[in-house]
């Protein structure tokens, strides 16, 4: 049996731009993406804490260190400059890999700078 759950979050991202003449997606900065071992094509969740809003998509690449959460495409709509984001990643796990199951969540202040990474829900 494998059962989905969650793999890494990103909480309280602050979006930095929306831009609607895009192809879509969600750009992240990489810096953040490697914190969250999240990757560039991943599907992932966004969870807009601002409206309540909840989509999928897709991570596209953002300049390392310049900490962009931007929601291109028809995301854009969805978000405004300045909205909390909580970004999702889920993973598929069988029974033995659940054993050592660690989930990574990163956590942001008002700029998109970690305050803290944790291994736990």
């Amino acid at each position: 049996m494998t059962i989905e759950m969650l793999y890494s979050k990103i909480h309280r991202a602050t979006v930095t731009d929306a831009n609607l003449n895009y192809v879509g997606s969600i750009t992240i900065d990489e810096e953040l993406l490697e914190a969250s071992k999240m990757r560039v094509g991943q599907k992932v969740e966004i969870l807009n804490i601002n409206n309540g809003e909840r989509f999928s998509t897709y991570i596209i690449l953002g300049e390392r260190g310049k900490r962009d959460i931007c929601l291109n495409g028809a995301a854009a709509r969805k978000v405004h400059k300045g909205d909390k984001v909580i970004i999702v990643a889920y993973a598929t796990y069988d029974e033995k890999e659940l054993e050592s199951y660690k989930p990574t969540v990163v956590l942001l202040n008002d700029e998109n700078n970690i305050d803290e990474i944790l291994e736990e829900i």
